[in-house]
């Protein structure tokens, strides 16, 4: 039989396959190795026999034994080989019979492991790329310009503490899921930031990159429908609807207020939105069900002078407190300076500065220079932009930057 698509079976297959074989063969790396075989099988087999009626189930099955046969044949250099082949053997259900709910379970077990308190972000975060979307560590080098041999020892090096520390391969219990959730959030989030405002490079975003935290978050709400996840799921829609807006022909940065809003995908503020309500529905309000109410309201404003700032002050004020942090207290000082006028949130940021705080944080320094330059104390915005650029590593800012210092 001619005609079977294993390159599309990978896609919609592997990742939910290496998830079970994991919890059968009870380490990565082996269960990588039969994931890989499972599929030279199929890639054998499915054009001979035609597709199976439960491609899943033999993909899991074919990976099983193939690794119990690798297991055995290693049993003369490694007696312990010979005992795990034994255990896998027997413990090893029928994978025919594997419910969808333990599919479900597989996968988010997957997703815990790889964002265990107990592995630094940086390996979270390469883990979970790695292990759970699939990505080369090329691919996610490349995303976070890391060089290939440093990002692959930091996925070594994560796994073999999950194996030396034992670290379990497990959903949390309900007391602990709230606080290991909130870390699996994080990672998300993380690269999703990544890769629709770089932190530093010749491009404004990496939509490889912020699609693969999209489709992160749409798992993990199907999985687990919690009001956070669905709170940061439609946060990152409301902000990858106004992706095409944000840079021009050139690829410069266009701020919010000079944005293209007949351009702003219309479908995923209507996702994004309907997920917001849903997250406050569950009343399990958290920070990234509030950023996402406050991208909401931008999402709502067909035009920038529509826009609710009083409506975004107030959701800045319960933001603050909920997670107290220098960047947060910066964003409420644009939103008052907005709502109430230049001078005010000018008020609060040379505050902040003063303070120490955020000192050496770029976006700080600019959003200094933008009051300044709205009340028509030009030179005064000319320094502190010339402050924001000194700081700066990312090009379209710098030549933004640029462009506000010889406007003034």
């Amino acid at each position: 039989m001619s005609g079977v698509d294993i390159d599309g079976a990978w896609r919609e297959h592997s990742r939910r396959v290496l998830a079970t074989l994991i919890r059968l063969l009870g380490n990565f790396d082996l269960a990588e190795e039969a994931l890989h075989d499972a599929f030279l099988a199929a890639a054998d087999a499915w054009p001979r026999d035609g597709l199976p009626n439960n491609p899943f189930g033999w993909l899991v099955s074919a990976g099983r034994f193939r690794a119990i046969d690798k297991l055995r044949r290693r049993v003369r250099f490694d007696a312990a080989a010979g005992e795990l082949a034994r255990r896998i053997e027997m413990e090893a259900e029928d994978a025919a019979g594997i419910e969808p709910e333990m599919i479900a379970d597989d996968q988010l077990r997957l997703i815990f492991t790889c964002c265990h308190p107990d592995l630094g972000r940086e390996a979270q975060v390469a883990l979970t790329l790695r292990e759970v979307r699939g990505l080369t560590t090329e691919e996610i080098a490349r995303a976070f310009l890391t060089k290939p041999a440093t990002l692959a020892q930091r996925i070594v090096r994560a796994k073999a503490k999950i194996r030396e520390d034992g670290i379990p391969y497990a959903v949390p219990d309900r007391a602990e899921l709230a606080e290991r959730l909130d870390a699996v959030l994080a990672v998300v989030y993380l690269v999703f930031n990544e890769g629709y405002a770089a932190h530093a490079g010749e491009t404004l975003m990496r939509a490889d990159l912020s699609g693969e935290a999209v489709r992160l978050g749409r798992l993990l709400v199907s999985l687990l429908p919690d009001g956070e996840a669905q709170g940061l799921l439609g946060l990152m829609l409301l902000h990858e609807s106004r992706r095409r807006a944000r840079v021009d022909e050139a690829g410069d940065l266009v701020l919010l207020a000079d944005q293209d809003r007949t351009i702003w995908d219309r479908d995923l503020i209507a996702e994004g939105l309907g997920l917001v309500e849903q997250a406050f529905a569950t009343r399990q309000i958290g920070p990234y069900t509030l950023q996402a109410a406050i991208a909401a309201v931008h999402g709502r404003a067909a035009t920038a002078e529509e826009t609710d700032w009083g409506q975004i002050v107030s959701l800045y004020d319960v933001l603050v407190r909920a997670v107290p942090s220098p960047v947060v207290e910066l964003n409420r000082a644009v939103a008052v300076g907005m709502a109430q006028g230049p001078e005010v949130g000018l008020g609060l940021i040379e505050g902040q500065l003063g303070r120490g705080e955020l000192g050496g944080y770029h976006l700080a320094h600019a959003a200094k220079a933008d009051m300044l330059r709205r009340l028509g104390r030009n030179g005064e915005a000319r320094a502190a932009y010339g402050d924001a650029l000194a700081l700066c590593r990312l090009e379209p800012e710098r030549r933004f930057l640029e462009r506000r210092i010889a406007e003034l």
